[in-house]
């Protein structure tokens, strides 16, 4: 039987594009424990993500409005899993 690449589902807020853009670039990743997501902290990965979002925005959202988003997102996550015991 032929395989079938698995559709992604679609994202269904801004919030999540948001999350989505930034995984993308590589701004945050995720804890492999707990998924929970942690910002890497990586100033040309967020950079990436803000042109992304710009250049990119979902349908009926301005670029500048895209990046907002995603600058709103970035600021709620921390850089450590909130479960994870502390180092």
């Amino acid at each position: 039987m032929p395989m079938t690449k698995e559709r992604r589902p679609a994202i269904l807020t801004l919030r999540g594009w948001a999350i989505s853009v930034l995984q993308e670039a590589g701004a945050i990743l995720e804890c492999e424990e707990h998924g929970w997501a942690k910002d890497r902290a990586d100033p040309h990965a967020r950079e990436r993500a803000m042109d992304i979002a710009h250049q990119h925005p979902p349908a009926g959202i301005s670029g500048d409005q895209a990046v907002a988003e995603v600058r709103d997102v970035l600021d709620s996550i921390g850089d450590t899993c909130p479960e994870c015991p502390a180092e």
